[in-house]
């Protein structure tokens, strides 16, 4: 009995201390402080999944409904209602979108009092004379759930891009009222650059009223950059949610590694393309070739390789003990991430249902359960519960 207690209280931090099996890294920056990367893995949840819905193509965000019911966008241009598992036609009256590449139809929300004035909010990507936009919109979803109503453009990027990758997008709203939507740097050499530029909307996180005008106290009023920018220097913003202190988190797209999660401060610069914790397609050094520069923004925690990151959510429910975790939806390998949390830093990770495909986005229901979009050209919606 002694030696198997000895035994025991030897293996118990050694097995803490173990990591989520990822592979190595395809860069061999260290991390500027403990925890930033690689936290130790925590212990695997038993979960059961039910196929919700099938048929979608390449659905991209899903927004749940005040009663039953979701709403949820397609890629290719659109959005249906989700009602006791059967799906309606596609919702007329969306503006046009540019399914091209990267580009389409992407992220819906809705706010708290939808019941009453059934508004809507969505993100996409469109077509403009020299390129292309991600764009945010807005309507009244009729009673009929079947028409867009009152549909007005609240947010286009600026300039067009002729490269059709890098549109971001997430729309959410904060404890302040205002629509957060994040914004990428379309990818290209030439376009990358201008995620440092506070004088263009590429690689930012916007921050605007519900109704599309500009906050008086955004960080960038009454200077030369752009008045609705909140924070700048990111890549591929795809994942957005504020935390239950009312502290918003993003999740944006590396290169070869160096995923990010952080949490954006009002006028601050996060690095991209300059700094990184990956590195180039070709193997060559991103910008700088550094991974911490003085004056830009160290990511909370990183990930070399990628997960690629889609949505995310923080967890509050009551269904599985995670209650203030993070959700990060994952598209290559693919996974559900579950990040725990304190003081805002990471202390453990899990990955789960690493065998669905490519997991989009991540939506935690009221009764607590979790919804996840498949993005494939027969892809769905999965609901994941506590094994019983």
């Amino acid at each position: 009995m002694r030696t198997a207690a000895l035994v025991a209280a030897f293996l118990t931090p050694m097995i803490a201390a173990a990591q989520v099996e990822q592979g190595a890294a395809n860069a061999d920056f260290a991390p500027a402080f403990e925890g930033q990367t690689r936290a130790p893995a925590l212990p695997q949840t038993a979960v059961e999944i039910e196929q919700l819905v099938s048929g979608l193509r390449a659905p991209w965000g899903i927004a749940q409904l005040p009663g039953d019911g979701f709403l949820v966008t397609e890629r290719e241009g659109r959005m249906r209602l989700i009602s006791d598992g059967a799906m309606s036609e596609p919702i007329g009256g969306l503006p046009e979108v540019a399914a091209i590449d990267q580009g389409g139809l992407l992220d819906v929300a809705v706010r708290t009092d939808f019941a009453d004035t059934r508004q809507v909010w969505w993100t996409y990507a469109a077509e403009m004379d020299g390129g292309y936009i991600t764009a945010a919109a807005t309507g009244v979803l009729d009673e009929e759930s079947t028409e867009m109503t009152d549909v007005r453009v609240i947010f286009e990027q600026n300039p067009p891009s002729q490269t059709p990758k890098h549109y971001g997008s997430r729309i959410v709203f904060g404890p302040d009222g205002m629509a957060y939507i994040t914004t990428g740097e379309h990818s290209s050499q030439a376009d990358r650059v201008l995620a440092q530029d506070i004088t263009t909307t590429y690689g930012k996180v916007i921050r605007i009223s519900p109704e599309g005008d500009v906050p008086d106290d955004n960080p960038f009023v009454g200077t030369e950059g752009v008045d609705t920018i909140w924070s700048y220097g990111h890549r591929n913003i795809q994942g957005a949610d504020f935390a239950a202190d009312g502290t918003l988190w993003t999740m944006e797209h590396g290169p070869r590694g160096g995923d990010e999660l952080n949490a954006p401060q009002a006028g601050a610069n996060y690095g991209w393309p300059i700094i990184s914790y990956g590195i180039n397609y070709d193997g060559t050094g991103v910008g700088s070739g550094e991974a911490v520069r003085a004056g830009m923004e160290q990511p909370v925690y990183y990930w070399d390789p990628v997960i690629a990151p889609g949505g995310i959510d923080f967890y509050e429910g009551t269904l599985f003990d995670w209650g203030g975790d993070l959700l990060i939806a994952g598209l290559n390998p693919g996974a559900l991430v579950r990040l725990s949390m304190e003081d805002g830093r990471v202390t453990g990770e899990e990955r789960l249902l690493t065998d669905v495909g490519r997991i989009r986005d991540v939506e935690v229901l009221r009764d607590g359960s979790v919804l996840v979009l498949i993005d494939a050209p027969n892809g769905g919606i999965l609901r994941m519960t506590p094994a019983q």
